[in-house]
C-alpha cells in the first residue's frame, strides 16, 4: 500500500485534514490563504491519485476505498469548519447540507449496489459538481483574508452551483439505482 504512489497522494489528502483544521483556528489572514492552497493541495492530489493508479497500472481494492472516502472527509471537514466559523450561514448552509446528505446517499447506494455486484459509475455532471465544490470551498476558506479579488462573492456562487449539481447528479444516481433496490 505504502508503495503505490496513489494511494500515498490518497492518504497525503487524509493527513491534510488536520492540518487544515487547526488553519481555521489561527484566525488570521494568512492561516486562511494558507488553508485554502492546502485545499487545493488536496484537490489536485484528487485528480492526480486516479491518473497515477491507472498510469501505472496501481487500482487497488484499498485505492477504491480510500479515494472516496478521503474526498467526503476533506469536504465534510471545511464544510464543517467554515459553519464552525460562520463562514458559511444562513441560506449558504443549504447547498453544505445538500452536498453532504448527497455524499451520504451516493455513498449507501454504491456499497448496496456493490454488494450486487452493479457499479454506479462517476459522471461527467458529477466531475463538473466536483469541480465547483471544490473551487467554492477554496475560495470562501480564503473569505475575505485576500482583498485583490472578491474571493468570498465569487466562492458563493460557485458553492450555490455546487449545490443544484448535487441535487441533479444525486437524483440521477437515485434514479439509476432505482431499478436495482429491491
Amino acid at each position: 500500500m505504502f508503495r503505490n504512489i496513489a494511494n500515498i497522494l490518497t492518504l497525503m489528502r487524509i493527513a491534510l485534514i488536520p492540518v487544515l483544521i487547526a488553519l481555521f483556528y489561527i484566525e488570521a489572514p494568512f492561516s486562511f490563504i494558507t488553508a485554502s492552497i492546502l485545499f487545493l493541495i488536496a484537490c489536485l492530489t484528487d485528480y492526480f491519485d486516479g491518473v497515477v493508479a491507472r498510469a501505472t497500472q496501481q487500482e487497488s481494492a484499498i485505492g477504491g476505498f480510500l479515494d472516496p472516502l478521503a474526498d467526503k472527509l476533506i469536504i465534510a471537514a471545511a464544510l464543517i469548519m467554515l459553519a464552525g466559523f460562520g463562514r458559511i450561514s444562513g441560506l449558504t448552509l443549504i447547498p453544505a447540507v445538500i452536498i453532504l446528505c448527497r455524499e451520504i446517499l451516493v455513498s449507501g447506494l454504491r456499497e448496496y449496489l456493490g454488494s450486487l455486484n452493479v457499479s454506479l459509475p462517476v459522471t461527467r455532471l458529477a466531475k463538473w459538481k466536483t469541480g465547483f465544490q471544490m473551487f467554492g470551498i477554496g475560495f470562501l476558506i480564503v473569505g475575505d483574508a485576500l482583498p485583490i479579488l472578491p474571493f468570498e462573492t465569487i466562492g458563493l456562487y460557485s458553492f450555490w452551483a455546487a449545490g443544484i449539481l448535487t441535487l441533479i447528479t444525486g437524483y440521477d444516481y437515485l434514479q439509476q439505482s432505482f431499478k436495482h433496490l429491491k
